[in-house]
């Protein structure tokens, strides 16, 4: 769940919520800039439903007693994390091999880039056997797509460390939209035409919600994204109170549209 500050109060986003704008985000990707991606279909799936394992405890939340609120992804703890996305790899295997490789990957990227603290030798020993299992399960995926020849071009470690790392990029967009901006902020290591590149995204001082993007990785002149939120203000002592409240809270729909930077004598689509 994602925290998004409101001056009328919290608003709550749902992971799947949040990673049905990464798919957004994929789908609109792509100039002579930063290159295309294959197989489209996929990738965009895989980044749509990237959060696949939260469904079940987004119908069911944990308060953390220290805020008062819904546990943040941010604040989640380690057995409670990796229970989540113990699920999530064979949950996505049920739209197809491709996806769930992009799942897997995605979990076990978020410890080995950002690891956790942990509490006991109980919750590291359950994280490296996640680890060791969805490492053996994206042996698997990679081995059984190789050996079809409608994958088997998409499956090389250049082209799969490319669309994991896109996929990385598009979550880590997506949070940030939508929770919200109010500075500018820069997002490094993304996969363009020749190597990396580095994007900016600055809000508009007038209107937060436009949001300025450079260099412009999309194919389209703007971009909309839109989500939906429940607002949920109040803090709570009492975890069945506070799910009960937010199956009645109030939706807040967020639209948030991106734009380029004008550059003299450029077109859109060569930015």
């Amino acid at each position: 769940m994602l925290h998004r500050a409101d001056p009328a109060g919290l608003v709550v986003i749902t992971q799947p919520t949040h990673a049905w704008v990464s798919g957004q985000l994929a789908q609109a990707w792509g100039n002579t800039h930063v290159g295309h991606f294959e197989p489209w279909a996929d990738v965009c799936l895989g980044a749509e439903q990237h959060d696949i394992g939260w469904l079940a405890w987004e119908a069911s939340p944990t308060l953390n007693l220290q805020t008062g609120r819904p546990h943040s992804f941010l604040e989640m703890p380690t057995t409670l994390h990796v229970a989540i996305w113990s699920s999530a790899a064979r949950m996505a295997l049920a739209l197809g091999r491709y996806p769930a490789l992009l799942v897997s990957l995605h979990g076990t990227g978020l410890y080995e880039r950002y690891g956790r603290t942990y509490a006991t030798a109980d919750e590291e020993r359950a994280v490296q056997e996640w680890l060791a299992g969805e490492y053996t399960l994206q042996r698997e995926l990679i081995a059984s797509l190789q050996a079809d020849t409608h994958y088997a071009p998409y499956v090389t470690p250049e082209m799969i460390a490319r669309n994991r790392q896109l996929v990385a990029v598009w979550d880590r967009l997506s949070l940030a939209l939508c929770m919200g901006l109010d500075t500018p902020h820069t997002f490094d290591a993304v996969p363009a035409t020749n190597g990396t590149i580095t994007l900016t995204l600055t809000p508009m001082a007038e209107n937060p919600q436009q949001i300025q993007v450079t260099p412009w990785p999309f194919r389209e002149e703007t971009v909309t994204l839109m989500c939906e939120g429940r607002r949920l203000p109040q803090p709570y002592d009492n975890e069945e109170r506070m799910r009960q409240d937010l199956l009645a809270a109030p939706w807040v729909t967020i639209r948030v549209c991106l734009h380029p930077v004008a550059e003299p004598g450029m077109p859109v689509a060569e930015r």
